[in-house]
């Protein structure tokens, strides 16, 4: 049976790799992962919906979708700003990816804050609550008036990960974000203020004394090996170390549509890695399980 890949999942502030079918393989820090991508890379669908025409899909898109899914996908996307009747609560948000790197949005209140561990948030507090609409005006009126991002580019995060401040520095520039954030008049007039409240996800990505960034995987390919071991995980980014000792991020979105099998950590990286080659990882056997 072949088990392909869909992406990372975060539950109970834990990662995992999620496959066709729903079943989940925990991602366990400090063990080995070693897996071989097979076949062709294909679109896994949109919404919980299969892809109809099972598309083959270029193996450097993190989209991972073909156009017509990633269509369906946007058009029923808050982030996207495509759904306006939302009636559950929602929640702006405060998050930190690395000094200077800071950013305003929003999520589900049900969500609780899996949307800031999916990101990569090293650091949040959240800001407020109320309706949907409201939430997203206040996050446009808050990244202009703050002159701060509604995204960070992911390579930023990455690079920032291998050299943290320590978690008081984190706290107090998020804290000073929230600040600032407060003295912006007339939101809080449709959005309930929530007092501020530093989360630090540090350790739940296991990012302390994590070694130096010696590269990342560019694109998975047909027969294309990736073996290491796993020293962290953040939003979609996997911390691998190589058995030569270097250490390489691996973006788990170029993962899914692939065929995932087991191969040893003898195989190495045989897939494109920019500024260095490497070794470390796991796939699915026979059941599945990538370990």
């Amino acid at each position: 049976m072949e088990w392909r890949c869909r992406r990372i999942t975060w539950s109970g502030g834990e990662p995992g790799l999620r496959w066709e079918g729903g079943k989940v393989s925990p991602l366990v820090y400090g063990r080995p992962l070693a897996f071989r991508a097979v076949g062709v890379r294909r679109c896994p669908g949109a919404r919980g919906n299969p892809c109809p025409l099972a598309a083959a899909v270029p193996g450097r898109a993190t989209g991972g979708m073909c156009a017509e899914c990633a269509r369906l996908d946007r058009a029923h996307s808050v982030a996207a700003d495509t759904v306006a009747d939302d009636p559950q609560p929602y929640r702006v948000y405060l998050a930190w990816f690395g000094p200077g790197m800071t950013k305003v949005g929003i999520t589900a209140e049900a969500r609780g804050g899996a949307r800031l561990l999916e990101q990569g948030a090293v650091a949040f507090s959240w800001l407020g609550r109320g309706p949907l609409m409201a939430a997203r005006r206040t996050e446009e009126v808050l990244r202009q008036a703050l002159g701060v991002p509604d995204r960070v580019a992911y390579e930023r995060k990455r690079a920032a990960r291998h050299a943290l401040p320590p978690a008081a520095d984190r706290a107090r520039e998020i804290e000073e974000l929230y600040r600032r954030a407060r003295e912006v008049g007339g939101w809080t007039e449709t959005l309930e203020p929530l007092e501020f409240a530093p989360h630090d996800h540090a350790g739940a990505f296991r990012l302390d004394g994590l070694p130096p960034l010696a590269g990342t995987v560019t694109e998975l390919t047909d027969g294309g090996t990736v073996a290491g071991r796993l020293l962290a995980a953040a939003g979609p980014d996997l911390h691998l170390l190589a058995p030569d000792g270097r250490c390489l991020a691996l973006d788990t979105r170029l993962m899914g549509g692939w065929v995932l099998r087991r191969a040893g950590e003898e195989d190495g990286f045989s897939v494109p890695v920019t500024a260095a080659a490497a070794s470390a990882a796991s796939g699915p056997d026979a059941q599945g399980e990538l370990f």
